[in-house]
């Protein structure tokens, strides 16, 4: 067993190197179209898992693109499920649990808090503060787990910037609501049509009366200025902005008056759903782009600077200010003492209500984001009442998570089901694969060690998301057959050419011992992952990275 951390897992899953690897699916929401899609780079591990296990890669992702430009939306369901039940029944996975993002507040300070619809989403604009003090401090769950810095806080680029700090300040088109609902944000409603050469054209009506956090109009000029930048045509590759299928499928857009009009070069379902995603495509004031509101996206692209030692015809210029139509605006930050100019460190964010916001809000003036050392220092302070809330996975172990949410004076919510973790079996035998599911029973694992954010499953993705409410047998432990499995192999060689004295062959002793080491590798291997789950850890973590390639996953 090979603890990595993310550069080397990368380059193994690359390589195929490896016969097991831990995995979560993206979550909502990119599940499960973005999620399956990305089986199609090298750089993931489905890559080489899917040969392995004898699918043919190039059918596979035709049948991924069929399901994902069907725009009928039976047939779309149908598609998906003849999609789902080949992965299920192929057993690539190792399905763990699925989870639910936590959050835990002070209900003697905050009311009305309820989880957001997709990971990173907290939204603490709708809280009602129960006394005076309507400055709250809370300690959110980040990409590492523990918040350590916001990053630049630009909402067309990647680390280290934070989702949730994103999600707080920038807004899109469409946000994404429970159970993979579309609602409307900056635009308030869309129509779509099929054009006769197979493209799509979208037509957003826009929220009217919108203003930017520098005083700035939301209006069609600024969401074509946004949209410019982040399509310019080199930045749509699989190297930059090209990692889901937007980009890929982008042809142009224009206003007609107040009207935003989409045009894509084919049809593509989930174009709606990308709009929901917190990064690349959020909306920036025009002043704040290098140039303003005339800004070249191609002299003076919004891509931060660096990037483009790595791009041939695009200058990347940054951004000038922190400003979107977000429910929060930016206000100050305090570094780390120990932050330098490869990782930056915030000891804290401040972050104002958006008094003109659109939306339903509560009544929290401002909200500090802290940095707590460890999980242990986030919990004294939550007993001391020094921290007003968690919000999020990987701040608190769950352990104490669970028993800070019995005391009375918190209330321990969870929002919808919606990321599963899977353990991806690069190994070619069937039987082994489905052994390996079957040695493995993941209930009291759960019952006893995490807690109630952590949900048994027996699938790639949680029911709960689009297009996954499909009927799949499910594999059950079942230890003892997963020894007849290997008894079988032992008693009957199957086209054996050679034989020992013991009527053996050796390709299957090498079978039974790979078997039996795997098992005892994959028992291994989930006791680190519950191990560090249950420390409140990510599995990898997610290092700063120093080059726009790496920067941007």
């Amino acid at each position: 067993m090979r603890p990595l951390d993310k550069d080397a897992k990368n380059a193994a899953m690359v390589n195929g190197d490896y016969d097991l690897v831990f995995s979560e699916t993206w979550g909502a929401p990119y599940d499960p179209h973005s999620y399956v899609k990305s089986w199609a780079s090298p750089d993931e591990a489905h890559y080489s898992a899917l040969p392995t296990a004898g699918i043919d890669r190039v059918a596979f992702e035709a049948q991924v693109d069929a399901v994902l430009s069907e725009m009928d939306e039976t047939e779309r369901q149908s598609k998906w499920t003849a999609l789902l039940s080949e992965i299920h029944y192929d057993v690539l996975h190792l399905p763990l649990w699925g989870k639910r993002i936590p959050s835990l507040v002070n209900n003697a300070r905050l009311s009305g808090y309820v989880p957001g619809a997709q990971q990173y989403d907290y939204p603490l604009h709708k809280v009602t503060v129960l006394d005076a003090d309507k400055t709250v401090k809370v300690a959110p769950g980040a990409q590492t787990g523990l918040f350590a810095s916001v990053g630049r806080l630009d909402p067309h680029s990647y680390r280290p910037n934070e989702f949730f700090a994103n999600n707080w300040v920038y807004e899109g088109l469409i946000a994404y609501g429970v159970g993979g609902t579309l609602e409307p944000a900056l635009a308030t409603a869309w129509t779509s049509t099929v054009n006769s050469d197979g493209g799509e054209t979208v037509r957003f009506t826009l929220r009217t009366g919108v203003k930017f956090h520098d005083g700035a109009d939301f209006d069609c000029a600024a969401v074509k200025l946004n949209f410019d930048h982040v399509f310019a045509e080199e930045l749509t590759t699989g190297d930059w902005h090209g990692w889901y299928g937007l980009p890929e499928v982008y042809k142009d857009c224009s206003c007609d008056g107040e009207t935003f009009v989409l045009n894509t070069k084919k049809a593509y379902y989930p174009l709606l759903q990308e709009l929901s995603y917190i990064r690349p495509l959020r909306m920036l004031s025009p002043t704040a782009f290098v140039g303003g509101a005339a800004s070249d996206p191609v002299t003076q692209n919004s891509c931060p600077t660096g990037w483009d030692a790595d791009l041939s015809t695009i200058t990347c210029a940054g951004t000038t200010a922190i400003a979107g139509t977000g429910p929060w605006k930016f206000e100050s930050r305090t570094a780390s003492a120990d932050s330098t100019d490869d990782d930056v460190q915030d000891d804290l964010v401040v972050f104002a209500a958006n008094a003109d916001y659109w939306g339903t809000t509560g009544d929290i003036e401002k909200l500090h984001v802290v940095k707590y050392a460890d999980s242990a220092a986030v919990k004294a302070a939550l007993e001391a009442g020094t921290l007003d809330a968690v919000v999020g996975a990987g701040v608190l172990a769950p352990a104490d998570e669970e028993a800070l949410g019995a005391q009375a004076g918190f209330d321990l919510a969870y929002g919808e089901l919606s990321q599963n973790s899977v353990i991806i079996m690069n190994i070619a035998d069937a039987d082994m694969r489905q052994a390996v599911v079957q040695a493995i029973d993941s209930d009291p694992i759960i019952a006893s060690e995490l807690n109630d954010a952590y949900q048994p499953t027996g699938r790639l993705f949680p029911a709960t998301l689009p297009y996954c409410d499909v009927t799949l047998a499910e594999v059950d432990y079942d230890l003892e057959k997963a020894k007849r499995v290997i008894d079988i192999d032992l008693l009957c060689p199957a086209d054996s050419k050679k034989k020992g004295d013991d009527g053996l062959s050796g390709g299957i002793v090498a079978l039974i011992v790979i078997l039996v080491v795997v098992l005892a590798l994959v028992v291994a291997f989930v006791g680190y992952v519950v191990m560090k789950e249950k420390a409140g850890e990510p599995l990898f973590m997610e290092v700063t990275t120093k080059t726009p390639l790496q920067e941007k996953v």
